[in-house]
């Protein structure tokens, strides 16, 4: 038998944590069963420990762990194939793999790029202004597309930047500016990973994250009201543009003027827009699509701000029509939702002509070559962990460790639940996969809400969101990864401006909750919803 000593650094880990996870195994399944929870709840205990620990070393491939749950929960009498299968095909799994291909299409195209440089030539050239149209930019990107697409596309031109401002200062400038160049280059580049996590979380579809907690909302709670794309960024756009102000401000605040980088700065934009020529006709028919798609997204569902005033939504028009052909259909929701939007357009994106090739052939806007390219793993990742959260409701674990945790925080207001989730949710997902963090702990906290006789949406939204704004680690988030990968950036200019931005985002998100996201949806402090009764009498 191979010792783990005789293995190479880097196999250790995965090697101690296949054998640490199958000892963990091993130890829930033969302990005592408690009285008040059932022995299939047990069983599932030992496999979600053992997919945890093997999610954390990545003993496995994170996909292959993702994986166990088709496997296991028959075998060990969780759940029939049947059931467990279906978790891995929803129409959250569809709105994720619709938005990632409707990104693959802008990324095809170079509307991105135009995008992005626009954006930043807008908002300025001087070094703080510089950092803050990095910021914007890679923000919206990323909540269209993937975080680590944005920040692979913003990254050589924040280098090429750095790289042009360190050549005139050091050589037009007689005081020593390499000081006053770390700083920027700093802010530049984390500017550039903090905000790709920032942007993402401000739509459904902006990081996996939000994905999954709408569909584990769903499994848990199929009786409460569903939030749309559009809902959900009226209600978190504010957050994240407060935000990514408030990250601009912590990262720039030591950055010192700079003679040259005016000139240097715009000039490299301009040099990279021009580079780009006039739009052609499938970058326009390709943003043609992306607005479309967004627009539909935010009017589908009736918007709400504040109680006070209400923008009609679409989706009832469709039904509306299918009634007057006889055909008897209430509840729009259950018929049309924004998976129907963004698979419809997709679809559209395969049949539109985009431009002839050299050969003379017709190149539409999006192939199944391109489209191939989607994360296949990510999608099995979210999958796994909707199976997960179907196994918690179905054998009640769920309840009984909502009940457990419930007995810890009982009595505690409603935003020390809130903080607490906030900074649980924040400083577990530097070390562990915010998926896999969230696949795990949603469940327990929506059972935790039950238990305490709370809105669920309280600690569940806020922990969502918290999951993607880990600033400290460079493992933490593919952004933060890329970055460090540069090697411009030290782990200790990481870990300096990481825990004040965590710090910081756990208090806005905190504020947030209290002050906008209640209202907003209409919570009421101190009353449970009459759907959490319905499922829970």
């Amino acid at each position: 038998m191979i010792g783990a000593s005789s293995l190479p650094k880097e196999s250790r880990v995965p090697f101690y944590g296949k054998v640490f996870s199958i000892l963990v195994f091993v130890l829930i399944l033969n302990l005592p069963t408690p009285e008040d929870m059932s022995a299939a709840a047990q069983r599932l205990a030992a496999v979600t420990a053992l997919m945890a620990i093997l999610w954390m070393t990545q003993a496995l491939p994170i996909a292959v762990t993702s994986l166990i749950p088709i496997a296991a929960f028959p075998l060990f009498g969780i759940q029939d194939p049947k059931t467990v299968s279906q978790a891995y095909i929803n129409s959250n799994i569809f709105l994720y793999m619709g938005g990632f291909m409707l990104a693959l299409g802008i990324e095809k195209w170079g509307l991105h790029r135009r995008i992005a440089l626009h954006i930043i030539n807008v908002i300025g050239s001087s070094p703080k202004r510089v950092v803050l149209g990095f910021m914007f930019a890679t923000a919206f990107l990323s909540m269209w597309i993937s975080n680590t697409a944005s920040t692979l596309l913003m990254l050589p031109i924040g280098l090429a930047i750095i790289g042009s401002i360190t050549e005139l200062e050091q050589r037009e400038t007689v005081e020593d500016s390499t000081q006053g160049i770390h700083y920027f280059s700093v802010a530049l580049l984390l500017g550039i990973a903090y905000s790709a996590s920032i942007g993402g979380v401000t739509t459904l579809i902006g990081t996996p994250t939000n994905i999954s907690f709408q569909q584990i909302w769903l499994i848990q709670f199929p009786e409460a009201p569903q939030l749309s794309a559009g809902e959900w960024m009226v209600m978190v756009v504010p957050f994240g543009v407060t935000f990514l102000f408030i990250a601009w401000i912590v990262l720039c605040w030591k950055i010192p003027r700079f003679a040259n980088s005016h000139e240097s700065s715009k000039k490299i934009i301009q040099d990279h827009i021009q580079k780009l020529g006039s739009p052609k006709k499938a970058e326009i028919l390709m943003s043609i699509i992306f607005a479309t798609t967004a627009i539909l997204w935010v009017t589908r569902k009736p918007l709400g701000f504040g109680g006070e005033f209400q923008i009609p939504g679409w989706e009832a028009l469709p039904i509306h029509f299918l009634n007057q052909w006889g055909v008897d259909m209430k509840n729009p929701s259950s018929w049309v939702n924004d998976s129907t939007v963004v698979i419809g357009m997709v679809v559209l994106m395969f049949a539109i002509p985009a431009r002839k090739t050299v050969q003379g052939k017709t190149e539409f806007l999006m192939d199944w070559e391109t489209a191939e390219r989607l994360p296949w793993g990510v999608l099995l990742l979210i999958g796994g962990g909707f199976a997960i959260a179907g196994a918690f409701q179905s054998t009640q674990l769920s309840n009984w460790v909502g009940h457990v945790f419930s007995d810890m925080v009982s009595g505690w207001p409603a935003w020390a639940l809130i903080l607490t989730a906030c900074l649980m949710l924040t400083f577990l997902t530097e070390f562990t996969s915010n998926i896999a963090t969230v696949n795990t702990l949603l469940p327990i906290l929506a059972a935790t809400a039950v238990s305490l006789n709370v809105d669920p949406r309280l600690i569940m939204i806020p922990a969502a969101i918290s999951a993607s704004c880990a600033f400290t680690m460079p493992i933490a988030t593919p952004p933060n990864a890329i970055i460090f990968a540069s090697g411009k950036i030290k782990i200790t200019d990481m870990l300096k401006y990481g825990i004040i931005l965590n710090l910081i985002g756990v208090i806005l998100l905190t504020t947030f909750m209290l002050l906008y996201f209640i209202p907003q949806m209409g919570i009421e402090i101190g009353k449970v919803p009459e759907w959490v009764i319905q499922q829970n009498p």
